[in-house]
């Protein structure tokens, strides 16, 4: 693998981290491998490339100059020694997780996680005789007696999606590894430069690509790193047997997207912020009655501010609250918004909100849902790049709306 000049900063590896292919005509930018397959110089050459035998491309879903580029960079960001890339985030999942498992297996999952990540496992897998146990990982001693004779992975995300509970990596990473199993960490809320989960411990570390790495809503892809023997079975088995490769171009798109990451996530933080304190005045106003986001709450601030302090660089851009009036407010403050764009997804340029418990964890059963802590009044919001005033201004006219229907409708009972 490339490695980067001793010292380099996370900021200079999104720019320049991964051997670039050579361009013989010294192009700054690498060259996009637009290509399905590529020629050999002999059948002799074709036989030895097949048989691992001598070093080179063969076929687009096996290897690519531009896809292994932003491997490479990815694994230099999360600190891990090698990178795959797959064709959506759920492919990245799927492919890592399906990797070390067969029939018979246990797996440990944290109760709040992306609901198909959840439909995946709790699905899919049990159709092929993987069970699933799905725990509130904040709790350490549910976690441990979640564990069996026959658990082979855990897989958590943190901050939890959709309503930011945060997880101790390094203690689940010790309870896997006393009990020889994997753990992998979805660490699309964060990307490497506010969370490496590795240096907690985690074996596996998977990416949504499509969000903050990417971060302009045009590529849908996903990354995982980890040990270079672990990330070479899931490349040559699962993730290429399946097909969930991804294509050069969309590799292309995410290198030349990774290259302002620090100082996006740079805004998305600081605009994150400006809009907690918003949220937090409609929280006293009485129109919210939960705010979810990092150190916020006071009934976790003491384990929130100890894994802010030593897990995380920031809390991150994504912010969940509940509605006082439930499902009927939620769904009225949503419909009211004029620049925030009402979507799934997060981590673009513009600023996304939605409804999980009918949207992005609709997959998850009502008992499910209430399981992990989504009720049906919960909005998510991802914090985008427009000025911080002009986001507060669109929720504070939906929040004013909301409160003028709300107030209209009580005169007109009486």
């Amino acid at each position: 693998m490339h490695k980067p000049t001793a010292g380099w900063h996370a900021d200079t590896i999104a720019i320049h981290g991964g051997d670039a292919p050579q361009d013989p005509h010294g192009a700054l930018v690498a060259p996009l491998y637009q290509t399905s397959t590529f020629v050999f110089d002999s059948t002799h050459q074709g036989g030895q490339r097949f048989a691992g035998e001598e070093a080179g491309y063969i076929y687009s879903r096996l290897g690519n100059p531009t896809v292994n580029q932003l491997e490479q960079r990815i694994a230099e960001l999360e600190g891990m020694q090698a990178g795959a890339a797959a064709a959506t985030g759920m492919g990245a999942v799927a492919a890592t997780m399906m990797a070390f498992l067969q029939q018979g297996d246990h797996v440990v999952a944290s109760d709040a996680i992306y609901g198909c990540s959840f439909a995946l496992f709790d699905h899919l897998f049990r159709r092929f005789g993987v069970d699933v146990s799905f725990v509130d990982m904040s709790d350490l001693e549910q976690t441990k007696a979640a564990f069996r004779d026959n658990t082979q992975l855990v897989f958590l995300e943190t901050p939890a999606n959709p309503h930011l509970k945060l997880v101790d990596i390094a203690a689940v990473s010790k309870l896997a590894h006393q009990h020889k199993a994997r753990l992998v960490v979805d660490n699309t809320f964060m990307t490497p430069l506010l969370q490496r989960p590795g240096e907690f411990g985690a074996d596996l570390v998977v990416h949504s690509a499509t969000k903050y790495l990417n971060g302009h809503g045009d590529v849908v892809a996903g990354l995982v790193t980890g040990r270079s023997e672990d990330i070479e079975l899931i490349k040559f088995t699962t993730l290429k047997d399946m097909g969930a490769t991804m294509s050069p171009h969309d590799a292309w798109l995410i290198l030349r997207g990774l290259k302002t990451l620090p100082v996006r996530m740079q805004r998305h933080c600081e605009n994150a912020l400006a809009v907690v304190a918003f949220l937090q005045e409609m929280q006293q106003a009485g129109m919210i009655s939960r705010l979810y986001f990092p150190g916020v709450n006071q009934d976790e601030q003491s384990h929130e501010s100890d894994l802010l302090q030593t897990q995380m660089k920031a809390a991150g851009a994504v912010i969940a609250f509940d509605m006082t009036g439930g499902f009927r407010a939620a769904t009225r403050l949503l419909d009211q918004l004029s620049m925030i764009k009402l979507a799934v997804s997060l981590g673009d340029a513009e600023s996304l909100i939605q409804h999980p418990a009918s949207m992005t964890h609709s997959p998850l059963t009502p008992e499910a849902r209430a399981a992990a802590g989504i009720g049906d009044g919960l909005v998510r919001l991802s914090v985008g790049l427009e000025h911080a005033d002009d986001i507060i201004t669109d929720l504070r006219q939906a929040f004013t709306s909301l409160k003028n229907s709300a107030e209209n409708t009580a005169v007109n009972t009486d």
